[in-house]
């Protein structure tokens, strides 16, 4: 959750003055849903990003990716929410736990 949310405060409106982001928690049995909607502001979608060794931004999006099941970007009123959304436990699809 704090990478979704310090990406939304670095890269969107949402790091502004008036800015503001939106945070939600799903959570079942079998799925931990986590998603963070911005406020836009920079045209483009989140996307992970294959950076040098010496960069010092742009993995935060990968780690999450690397940790979640599956990870969803949608456009939402005129900014993005993404969703990463962690299996509970070993499904018998051979998932990864949290």
């Amino acid at each position: 959750m704090s990478e979704l949310s310090a990406n939304a405060i670095l890269h969107t409106a949402s790091g502004q003055t008036s800015g503001s982001f939106h945070l939600a928690l799903a959570v079942s049995p079998q799925v931990i849903a986590l998603s963070v909607t911005d406020d836009g502001g920079t045209g483009t979608a989140p996307k992970v990003e294959h950076q040098g060794q010496e960069a010092e931004h742009g993995r935060g999006l990968g780690m999450v990716s690397v940790l979640a099941h599956r990870v969803v970007v949608h456009g939402s009123h005129g900014g993005y929410t993404v969703t990463a959304e962690l299996f509970t436990e070993v499904g018998p699809a051979g998932g990864r736990p949290c």
